[in-house]
């Protein structure tokens, strides 16, 4: 992975190329003023230090520019990690975590405690305002308990445990925290009727929370370059209607969907545009909004 150069390395760079790139970010910063971007935050840019930190320095410019950033971050690794720990093995049912109370517990304390905390660290550290909250804080999250179908036989279902789907979404401690100059962190835990703790795909939650605060944009940085044609090279820009067709032809298939799925979903219902950023790539994310380099697949709502 290439370092990110030094301030001395940037020193030696000529003002008027510097000046540039001040100018080419300009309109951007202009067309977004005031918009709500929402990040999902995993995969290799929320484990490696080097990419953590370019990270909050991204969402906190972000904000001194004037966009409201709200991160929505996953956790698999950590829970794996710390479900080893108690000596617990991880199960899943197609691609879903079985999560009975004892793996909500430790969930709840790994999302909710150590990365989040950790996330909230490291953007105060760059200097922005960060809070964290789950899905209880202000009654964010509403959730109900997942219904598994069987992939082979719809007729049958799974208990996959404390897993589940959204009810709905009140936005409003959110949107407080946005206009009080605070970057919310949001973990991915609802609450059901009975007070009871739900873990929820993190991909799903953004997508949702980007519709119900009409995002501008969505950006979900992921271990993949982007959406890839047949012949292994990256489409830039897309519309959701050219999702499709590329589902229906295989172009895009297997662990690919579920990734993207949360993408179709928020750019059919009014987000403007949703980006899969490889997050591999240090400020990936910031070139990708502030630039007219493509660091991934850029999905238009039409």
């Amino acid at each position: 992975m290439s370092t990110p150069p030094t301030p001395e390395a940037l020193a030696g760079i000529d003002p008027r190329v510097k000046a540039e790139i001040l100018a080419q970010a300009l309109p951007y910063i202009r067309k977004f003023h005031g918009k709500t971007i929402v990040i999902k935050y995993g995969g290799n840019a929320m484990t490696d230090p080097e990419l953590q930190a370019d990270f909050a320095e991204d969402v906190v410019l972000l904000k001194l520019v004037g966009l409201n950033p709200v991160v929505v971050h996953g956790g698999g690794p950590q829970i794996d990690s710390a479900l080893t720990k108690i000596g617990k093995k991880g199960e899943f049912i197609q691609g879903m975590r079985v999560t009975d109370a004892e793996t909500m517990e430790v969930v709840e304390w790994v999302l909710a405690g150590e990365v989040q905390q950790d996330i909230v660290g490291l953007i105060n550290a760059a200097g922005g305002k960060a809070v964290g909250l789950t899905g209880r804080d202000g009654g964010l999250i509403r959730a109900r308990k997942l219904r598994l179908a069987d992939k082979d036989d719809p007729s049958k279902e799974h208990d996959i445990g404390h897993v589940g789907q959204i009810d709905s979404i009140d936005p409003s401690v959110v949107k407080a925290l946005q206009d009080d100059q605070f970057i919310p962190v949001i973990s991915p835990i609802g609450f059901g009727e009975h007070n009871e703790s739900y873990n929820i795909n993190a991909d799903l939650v953004a997508s949702k929370l980007a519709q119900v605060l009409k995002a501008e944009k969505l950006m979900l940085l992921t271990n993949i370059k982007g959406v890839l044609d047949k012949q292994g090279v990256l489409l830039t820009d897309l519309t959701a209607r050219q999702i499709d067709e590329l589902i229906d032809d295989g172009t895009i298939s297997g662990g690919m969907i579920p990734k993207i799925e949360g993408a179709i979903d928020a750019a059919k219902s009014g987000v403007n545009a949703v980006h899969i950023v490889d997050g591999r790539v240090p400020h990936a994310m910031l070139l990708e909004i502030l630039t007219d380099q493509a660091y991934g697949t850029m999905i238009r709502s039409h």
